[in-house]
C-alpha cells in the first residue's frame, strides 16, 4: 500500500524542520511553518506542496485561521486528524491575539473589551451577540455567545443575555456584537436593544457597562458615545 509522503521524503536541504534549526523560524515561509505542524502530505503531494495549496485555497493565512472544522475537511488532502490540528492552531492563535491565554484579564476601558473580542468577531459573516461577564474588580470571569443572526429586540431577549451572568454571579456585563459590513455605526435597533438591556440590568442588579459594536478592526462604544 502506497504511503502518504512525509517531511522526511523531502531532500534534507528542503526539510522545513532542519531549515528552522539551521536558519531560524523567521526565515521559513507560512507553508513551511504549517508543514512542520501537519508533518505528512498525501500520496501525491509532499507536505510543503500540500501546505502551499491549503493556504491558497483558504484565501491566505488569515482565511486559514478562520475556517471551521467542516470547511477544513472539505479540502483536498485534509482528513479528521489534520482538520483537528488546524482548528486547534486557529483557536490558539485567536486566544493569543485576544489575550485569552488563561490569565486574568481586566477591563478598564472600552479598548480593553474591544481587544478581547476583536480577532474573533471582526471576521464573522453574520451578526453575533456576545456577553462578557465581569466580577466586582472588572476581571473577566466568562464570555458567551447569546445569538447569531440579525439582531432585533424580539430575538435579543434580556432573559438570554442575563441568564448566564446570573449563574456566574457577575457584577456587571459588557455586550458586543459585530457588523459584517465592517462599519460599526450603531443602528436605531442597536440603540433600542442597549436601552432595554440597561433597564433590565438595573432591575436584576447586574450593570450593563457598555455595548461595543465591532467592525473590521475598528469599534464603537455606545458608552463613549453617550448613548448608554
Amino acid at each position: 500500500m502506497e504511503k502518504a509522503l512525509t517531511i522526511m521524503d523531502l531532500p534534507e536541504n528542503e526539510r522545513p524542520r532542519e531549515r528552522m534549526f539551521r536558519y531560524g523560524a523567521d526565515t521559513l515561509s507560512n507553508a513551511e511553518l504549517l508543514a512542520i505542524i501537519l508533518r505528512t502530505g498525501t500520496k501525491q503531494e509532499n507536505i510543503v506542496t500540500l501546505s502551499n495549496n491549503l493556504i491558497k485555497e483558504s484565501g491566505g493565512l488569515n482565511g486559514l485561521l478562520n475556517m471551521t472544522l467542516d470547511e477544513f475537511m472539505n479540502l483536498h488532502g485534509i482528513g479528521r486528524a489534520k482538520a483537528a490540528q488546524l482548528v486547534a492552531l486557529s483557536e490558539l492563535s485567536k486566544r493569543f491575539r485576544s489575550y485569552r491565554s488563561g490569565d486574568a484579564y481586566k477591563i478598564t476601558q472600552p479598548r480593553d473589551a474591544a481587544d478581547f473580542v476583536m480577532e474573533d468577531m471582526r471576521n464573522f459573516n453574520v451578526e453575533h451577540l456576545r456577553v462578557i461577564m465581569l466580577n466586582t474588580k472588572n476581571v473577566v470571569i466568562s464570555i458567551r455567545d447569546v445569538s447569531v443572526g440579525s439582531l432585533n429586540s424580539s430575538i435579543v431577549h434580556p432573559r438570554e443575555v442575563f441568564c448566564e451572568a446570573i449563574k456566574k454571579r457577575s457584577a456587571s456585563i459588557i455586550i458586543c456584537h459585530n457588523h459584517p459590513s465592517g462599519d460599526p455605526t450603531p443602528s436605531s435597533e442597536d440603540i433600542n436593544i442597549t436601552k432595554r438591556l440597561k433597564e433590565c440590568g438595573k432591575i436584576i442588579g447586574i450593570e450593563l457597562l457598555d455595548h461595543l459594536i465591532i467592525g473590521d478592526g475598528i469599534f464603537i462604544s455606545l458608552k463613549e458615545k453617550g448613548i448608554l
